[in-house]
């Protein structure tokens, strides 16, 4: 079994805890929460160590997704999703999965359901759906009694199980926390680019800028995360940064990622580039930070 471990600093120095805590299993570290939406998918009312946090999982022998899955607390389309696995797909000894819980609805599969006919009950487009939870096609039979993931249900519907009965809202998360004024600047220069929406998701803020603009490193720190390519939960090609002081920022949507994981990259140093990838409509860079109050 793994066991959830203390947390630690790239130099073995233990990070102060707050609202962006780390997560270590397998001996790997990410960062918490939900994805660009905003809301995650509440399986169950019982806090867990991994409940609402987004971790990293080093396969091991005889894993599969449902036991993944069961360990943290999510659906497997949770864990297709940000890995951009199909179902069906092997997992490999060592292979690295990011497990990234998304806004939606848990949804119990009956008889007579098809993906289009889900689709529109929640008024989600039909690529979401199959995106998320790894399915090939529209046409895909699906399985009956299976939960999937509703991605960015705008309502609840009475076929729902297990989640909560609450409406699913875009609201942010993680807005708490020190504020450490001063210590970041913002991602993507004042003259380059405008807020283009306010605080959502988990603590993060929109800032649209033209497709290459420069982004830059809000602070200091590792890069724990490095995506180019795929869907990733909605993020697209994005970057995570883990700061001395405990906090992380993730960078999303890019166009391209200039660093890679393990890298310390210096306050200001370009990252990578703006643009609409993932879940994205228009040219913006999708900004987190978590673990203190966002200043922009």
């Amino acid at each position: 079994m793994d066991i959830l471990e203390a947390v630690t600093g790239p130099v073995g120095q233990s990070l102060p805890s707050g609202g962006g805590d780390i997560t270590i299993v397998g001996g790997m570290a990410l960062l918490p929460d939900a994805g660009p939406s905003g809301t995650q998918v509440e399986v169950n009312e019982k806090p867990t160590p991994a409940f609402g946090q987004v971790s990293t999982y080093t396969v091991r022998a005889g894993d599969t997704l449902s036991s993944i899955a069961k360990m943290f607390d999510v659906s497997v389309g949770t864990v297709l999703s940000a890995n951009d696995l199909k179902r069906g797909d092997a997992l490999v000894v060592g292979q690295k999965l990011i497990i990234l819980p998304v806004s939606g609805v848990q949804y119990t599969i009956s008889k007579g359901d098809t993906i289009s006919s889900i689709s529109k009950k929640y008024k989600v487009d039909v690529g979401e759906i199959i995106g998320f939870n790894g399915f090939s096609s529209e046409s895909d039979v699906l399985p009956i009694g299976e939960s999937i993931i509703i991605p960015f249900a705008e309502t609840e519907q009475k076929s729902t199980t297990i989640v909560p009965s609450k409406k699913i809202v875009n609201k942010a998360h993680g807005t708490g926390g020190p504020d450490y004024t001063g210590y970041f600047i913002r991602p993507v220069l004042e003259e380059l680019g405008r807020k283009s929406q306010g605080l959502h998701g988990y603590n993060g803020v929109d800032i649209a800028a033209k497709k290459g603009t420069p982004i830059i490193a809000a602070a200091a720190g590792e890069v724990i995360v490095a995506r180019s390519g795929g869907w990733n939960g909605g993020y697209g090609s994005y970057v995570v940064i883990a700061h001395g002081n405990g906090t992380q920022t993730l960078y999303g949507h890019m166009s391209s990622v200039a660093v890679e994981e393990g890298w310390h990259v210096s306050k200001g140093q370009t990252i990578g580039q703006v643009g609409s990838t993932g879940r994205s409509t228009g040219s913006h860079l999708h900004f987190e930070i978590r673990g203190a109050k966002n200043p922009f």
